[in-house]
């Protein structure tokens, strides 16, 4: 399967991008892995610096980022302008924040003591839709990545090259290896990955058909001992 770079107003193909094989994807998902490993210990301070700069770089960068979005989906100028913008703006917003976010609250039980701790999840794996390219990958990675976890996200098959650059902004940003991996996938693999025990979140913006899919392929995984996944959903 491969996915390919479209003008919608012509139907000009600009570019075609092949699948990962399944020996590619095993090498991404240990990457990832081991990627978690050391991103877990990391304190805020690293954490907010990689995402504060993504975050600065779209900003700088709007007219590029924008440019694709209207040649790939065909998004207007200014809306295109717009959706980088608020990519950045929600980058920023926990880059800023996820310390105060994440702290241990004292909770006050009619008996004894209790205290809520947030613990990174390892990997998280997103599937995400062609409309709102930058958004959806910035609402799900942002506060993923601050929190301690990694993410592998597989995007539309029909902005290829939006994925690509959204992926190249983390690296451009100082991103260990592992840490933000855009995945070239087929449907196929896309199952693979959610029966792998190494990923331990997914999340989904799709369709009602998509989200049945997913969420049963989830559901049976879910119920196996080899892992405990946890699963959030936006249908449309």
């Amino acid at each position: 399967m491969s996915s390919q770079s479209m003008i919608p107003f012509s139907g000009e193909i600009i570019e075609q991008f092949r699948s990962q094989t399944d020996a590619q994807l095993e090498k991404t998902i240990n990457a990832a892995a081991a990627c978690f490993e050391i991103w877990r210990n990391t304190g805020f301070a690293q954490r907010t610096r990689i995402t504060a700069k993504a975050a600065t770089l779209l900003h700088e960068n709007i007219e590029e980022f924008a440019w694709l979005l209207t040649l790939e989906m065909g998004k207007l100028k200014a809306q295109a302008k717009s959706e980088v913008k608020l990519s950045a703006d929600i980058l920023d917003h926990y880059a800023q924040n996820s310390d105060d976010f994440l702290v241990p609250q004292s909770l006050k039980p009619s008996s004894g003591g209790a205290v809520i701790i947030s613990d990174p999840m390892r990997v998280r794996f997103g599937v995400q839709p062609w409309n709102f390219p930058y958004y959806q990958l910035a609402r799900f990675a942002a506060p993923n990545i601050m929190a301690g976890n990694v993410v592998m996200v597989k995007h539309s098959a029909s902005v290829p090259q939006c994925a690509i650059a959204f992926e190249k902004l983390w690296k451009d940003a100082g991103a260990p290896n592992g840490l933000y991996t855009n995945l070239p996938i087929s449907y196929d693999q896309v199952n693979q990955l959610i029966d792998d025990p190494r990923i331990k979140g997914l999340a989904l913006t799709g369709s009602n058909d998509a989200g049945k899919t997913v969420a049963a392929n989830a559901g049976q995984v879910s119920g196996n001992q080899r892992c405990n996944l946890a699963v959030a959903m936006r249908l449309s």
